[in-house]
């Protein structure tokens, strides 16, 4: 049996290993003992040339081993799916999909258009070559891109606060589908989307829930027949329902609501029952055909209609106003955030359901560049969708053929069919807005949270009263921020064990965790779950003392002693050093051993001991 012993930085290691050996031989059987060496930094070569070197040569190594294969599927992903693609299994559930999609994502995609302050056959442009750009250079099957309800919000909440003609709104909202596709493909070559991991499931589900309140009310014009002002704080918004509360109007708040009743029992009965699967996918299209056959046969004067919908394809482009950039940057960067999040989380999550692997960076190329040649066709800002991806992947979708095929009908849609969305009721837009974020508000999330771990519950709702009351811009970044604010405080203040001996054996646990483990008169042993740097030190430092000082001995084995004699910091977890720690735990040893008390550190990490 062999025994391992950290050593001291000593130069005669065989000598002590020798003596070591002879002195324990009368005590204990003599056992083969290896001593491991400190291995100390090389002062006078760069501790980063040969990371670098190392770093390089992977690189290399990684592109030798590229076959051309291996190459195309990089650079088109939809070769994965395309070489291997099993005509009768695939084709007949791929074109369902596609085809229940793209019906669900006309209508949606005109009442979005119309959340962000645009006319509805901007949401068509949207749904339209995005999608054919994504299927192609996306790695997600099953993910439905298009115009979402949240990027938007945002698209409204930053136009609408400025002093813009109609025409240079929407330049500007195309210039911004141009920004974020270029952030997003920026985010893929230089791999940055762990990024997005410093913002907490707890920050994402109270912004959306917030944000889908707030995009409830913000369609409550069409319903109630008057203006309300364009804003994203709730206040303001309420306070204009209320003040127009005069010019109500019933025709259109019947209709709304009629719509809206059927929408919601139609998504309930297809999520619910599996034989009405269909009925989900096929709510927004009969609250637009339904919309449309009332006004054509009643013509009621007090319901505003979409109106005129010019018909054909999109022509090509180039995003103009590119002096309006530099004020655009932060929101193009908090819809590249939200649209990230949005995506990659949905199509991980498809990925793993449909048995295949999923890259992050190649997602983020896909809709970068699925943003970008949008732009160029006069679409905004587009993302995937919660609602269609579950009901593409709910269809039966397998490849990304099923996105190309949506994408056909809302082709198909652009070329013959505008004549007829005249007359589409926009409380019928409205109706599908608001049936669509209703399942953003998240309030069970926030009963998990309150039994599961209260400092995300206060997390939610820091970030959802934020988000109400001061705007989408503060709500993110206060809810970001209170978020890295909770990590900074976990990782300065670690947790720190006291370990015992469980009776009976050699295994050494928390005593918190085993109160049946018992510890020794006169030796403390201590665990730190955290890697040691300059933040924590101070804390662990103290945490020491304490210990030092006050240890419960109502478990306690060994001959009675006035003092501490030994403390033993267990340095298995701990992963990683830096130099202030060092220095600090150098200072803490020369302290002990003026006052006789002996420090050990047994078990280091081998990548904490290998480190300068």
């Amino acid at each position: 049996m062999e025994i391992t012993y950290a050593s001291s930085s000593h130069r005669d290691l065989p000598t002590i290993s020798a003596s070591s050996s002879s002195s324990l031989g009368s005590s204990m059987p003599n056992r083969p003992v290896k001593t491991i060496p400190l291995q100390h930094p090389n002062t006078t070569s760069s501790s980063s040339s040969p990371l670098a070197q190392a770093m390089f040569s992977r690189w290399t190594a990684k592109i030798k081993r590229t076959t051309p294969s291996q190459w195309i599927d990089t650079f088109l992903p939809c070769y994965r799916w395309i070489r291997t693609y099993k005509w009768r299994e695939y084709l007949q559930p791929d074109l369902m999909a596609g085809l229940t999609v793209g019906i669900m994502l006309v209508p949606q995609a005109m009442s979005y258009a119309k959340l962000a302050g645009l006319h509805p056959i901007y949401g068509l442009y949207t749904g339209f070559i995005p999608i054919f750009v994504y299927a192609i250079f996306g790695s997600s099957r099953q993910l439905a891109i298009g115009p979402v309800a949240l990027v938007s919000l945002l698209v409204s909440n930053v136009l609408g606060g400025m002093d813009l003609s109609d025409e240079l709104y929407t330049e500007l909202a195309i210039l911004l589908a141009f920004m974020v596709g270029i952030m997003e493909c920026i985010m893929a070559f230089l791999r940055l989307g762990w990024l997005i991991r410093f913002i907490s499931h707890s920050v994402i589900s109270g912004f959306t829930t917030a944000s889908a309140i707030v995009i409830a009310l913000s369609q409550a014009k069409y319903f109630l027949g008057y203006d309300v002002v364009r804003s994203s704080k709730i206040v303001p918004l309420i306070k204009s329902i209320i003040s127009g509360a005069h010019k109500f109007s019933w025709p259109p708040f019947v209709m709304g609501s009629c719509i809206l009743a059927i929408l919601l029992v139609m998504k309930h009965l297809g999520k619910s029952r599996k034989q009405f699967r269909f009925l989900r996918p096929a709510g927004p299209f009969t609250a637009v055909v339904l919309g449309t056959v009332f006004v054509k046969m009643f013509h009621p004067s007090s319901i505003s209609l979409v109106g005129d919908i010019p018909q054909g394809l999109p022509s090509f482009s180039i995003p103009k106003k590119f002096e309006y950039a530099k004020s655009l940057i932060p929101t193009a960067m908090l819809i590249t955030g939200v649209a990230i999040l949005e995506s990659v989380g949905i199509a991980k999550a498809l990925a793993a359901k449909n048995g295949y692997e999923l890259d992050s960076s190649q997602e983020l190329f896909g809709l970068g560049l699925a943003n970008i040649l949008g732009s160029f066709f006069s679409a905004y800002p587009s993302t995937g969708s919660f609602s269609r991806s579950a009901v593409n992947n709910d269809s039966g979708a397998k490849t990304g053929l099923a996105g190309i095929v949506a994408g056909t009908i809302m082709g198909c849609s652009l070329l013959f069919l505008t004549p007829l969305f005249e007359y589409i009721p926009q409380c019928g837009l409205a109706a599908i807005v608001i049936s669509a974020v209703m399942g953003l508000v998240d309030y069970d999330e926030a009963i998990f949270l309150w039994h599961v771990d209260k400092k995300d519950f206060v997390l939610w709702i820091i970030t959802s009263t934020t988000t109400l009351f001061l705007g989408i811009e503060i709500g993110v970044l206060v809810g970001v921020g209170v978020s890295l604010a909770f990590v900074i405080h976990e990782s300065a203040n670690p947790h720190i064990a006291v370990l015992g001996r469980l009776p009976g054996t050699t295994v050494y646990r928390n005593i918190q965790q085993y109160p049946e483990a018992y510890t020794y008169n006169g030796i403390v042993i201590v665990r730190i779950d955290a890697p040691i740097y300059f933040a924590n030190i101070s804390f662990i430092k103290d945490r020491l003392r304490e210990y030092e000082a006050d240890v419960d001995k109502s478990a306690r084995h060994g001959p009675e002693v006035e003092r501490i004699h030994f403390l033993i910091l267990e340095m298995s977890p701990i992963t990683y050093i830096d130099s202030s720690a060092v220095q600090a735990l150098k200072d803490l040893h020369q302290e002990y051993k003026s006052r006789i008390l002996r420090s050990v550190l047994p078990n280091p990490n081998q990548r904490c001991s290998a480190e300068p």
